[in-house]
């Protein structure tokens, strides 16, 4: 299996840097990473899109689900045909926001094998013979940080688009629940959990970030800003179909 993954995914993917990297005249291998990674995204774009999608249909459903929570609060087996039926009625798959996660995360493991494992003499034997071996890889990024060693700058720029896409899919409502009765007590605790998770994710973005070669961060910051301009493009569908 490990060899599988190894050549399906690590070995076209370590290539297609590479390659992106000549392309680029071999000025440093941060603009192949973000050519790479912008590749990436364009290529999971139609899971994307169904992703949010999905997420922006389960989000305009939930007053629905906490009025179905409040009617079957003591039948749980009640609940759950209930919200079956919602789904079927409003045509809303709630586990299509899943499907891509589990399509990008073999190939997000596999870029960060490659851009962890560095551009040495041995593993640049990997190259497929039509890519041109460039002999020695630039690490640094725009003439000042060095994409082989951590940089916390490029950590808190991953920290804060991190915050900004976070903020994007966050729902904002207004109170359906009457003061005082447990399902108003519930959207309080969930209006508190999104809070804490617009600020935790961010945080440990930069944590990790600080620790990991500057190549993975700032791949993770290229990662951030398509997403929030896919997530845009998506909503301004949505809102575009919906007037």
């Amino acid at each position: 299996m490990g060899e599988l993954f190894h050549n399906v995914l690590y070995v076209p993917i370590f290539n297609l840097l590479v390659f992106f990297y000549n392309i680029f005249g071999g000025v440093d291998i941060g603009f192949a990473i973000i050519a790479l990674t912008i590749l990436i995204k364009l290529v999971l774009w139609p899971f994307m899109s169904k992703s949010l999608k999905s997420q922006k249909a389960l989000q305009e459903l939930q007053p629905k689900i906490e009025e179905l929570k409040s009617a079957h609060a003591d039948n749980k087996e009640a609940l759950a045909k209930a919200m079956m039926e919602l789904y079927q009625t409003e045509k809303v798959n709630p586990l299509a926001s899943c499907l891509p996660l589990l399509v990008q995360l073999p190939i997000l493991i596999a870029l960060y094998q490659v851009l962890l494992a560095g551009f040495g003499a041995e593993t640049l034997e990997q190259l497929y013979s039509f890519v041109v071996n460039p002999g020695e890889i630039n690490h640094v990024f725009f003439g000042v940080i060095d994409l082989s060693v951590a940089s916390i700058y490029l950590a808190i720029l991953a920290g804060y688009f991190q915050f900004m896409q976070t903020r994007m899919l966050m729902h904002r409502r207004p109170p359906t629940q009457v003061k005082g009765k447990k399902g108003a007590m519930d959207e309080n605790m969930l209006a508190s959990m999104n809070k804490s998770m617009l600020m935790f994710m961010p945080a440990i973005t930069v944590v990790i970030g600080s620790t990991l070669p500057a190549g993975l961060t700032l791949y993770w910051v290229t990662v951030n800003i398509v997403s929030i301009l896919q997530q845009q493009f998506v909503f301004s569908k949505i809102r575009g179909s919906n007037e």
